[in-house]
């Protein structure tokens, strides 16, 4: 992986977990329990990535597993 492409990458999770935050925190304040619980597990493997504590899976193409073909955004 390129210098820029890991630079990109984690300013796109950066970007991500401060998001999933806000999302928490209104969750929260509207006492959606179950939604701030799956936003929290989502900012957590945000926070295990950036770490690099997440194992590297092997997803027979040998390209990252966090990122997706383009144009296929689950909806």
């Amino acid at each position: 992986m390129t210098q820029n492409r890991t630079y990109r990458k984690t300013e796109t999770l950066d970007f991500m977990q401060s998001m999933l935050a806000q999302l928490r925190t209104m969750a929260e304040a509207e006492r959606l329990e179950m939604l701030a619980y799956l936003i929290e597990m989502a900012y957590v493997e945000a926070s295990d990535v950036m770490r690099g504590e997440r194992p590297r899976r092997n997803n027979g193409g040998g390209s990252d597993p966090y990122s997706s073909p383009r144009g296929s955004h689950r909806q």
